[in-house]
């Protein structure tokens, strides 16, 4: 792994166990295994780290949660295969998903360019504009529509890690939790 992967890996780490504001570079770097300097030569500030931390998951996570969607005819196929993708990306990958959800909450969002929010939302935003066309999706404003379903993956997401259920009841929740929320959107 080299310098850098090791500085935002060891920055997630750190970030979800002791906020954002709990973690000084310091221990970044010491966690990392490099000079404090090193950490500062790929990033200018840690408002920069952590602005970049949240970019490079939601560019891995996109790759992750496309994949299968092309099989997928019905709008409401597409929402579901994207909901499943999503949920199931999150529980195999707490760190990174706790740390997009302590993002969501912080004032770091308002440091993201409007840019690479649209690029990070595109498929989605286009689904639900497609939706709404078709008269299948409410025609309610597609950014409150977003705004629905990420709220309602935080909540859900929430509830399955803090509360204890093997693979098949977990399973058995998100499938009735996306039929929970396609009944609220449709």
């Amino acid at each position: 792994m080299d310098k850098q992967k090791e500085l935002l890996a060891a920055a997630m780490k750190l970030f979800v166990e002791f906020g954002f504001h709990g973690t000084p570079t310091s221990k970044i770097a010491k966690e990392a295994g490099v000079a404090n300097g090193t950490l500062f030569h790929y990033y200018k500030t840690k408002d920069d780290l952590i602005v970049a931390l949240y970019v490079d998951i939601k560019m891995r996570m996109a790759g992750c949660l496309m994949t299968g969607l092309e099989n997928e005819s019905s709008i409401k196929g597409k929402m579901k295969s994207l909901y499943l993708s999503t949920m199931y990306w999150a529980m195999d990958n707490q760190y990174e998903f706790r740390f997009i959800q302590q993002f969501h909450s912080s004032p770091f969002l308002s440091k993201v360019t409007p840019e690479e929010i649209k690029d990070q939302a595109t498929a989605h935003l286009r689904m639900i504009e497609d939706g709404i066309a078709q008269k299948i999706i409410k025609p309610l404003p597609v950014d409150f529509i977003y705004t629905l379903i990420m709220s309602h993956v935080f909540g859900v997401y929430q509830y399955l890690t803090t509360n204890e259920m093997d693979a098949e009841k977990r399973k058995a929740v998100i499938e009735e939790t996306f039929e929970m929320l396609w009944n609220m959107i449709s």
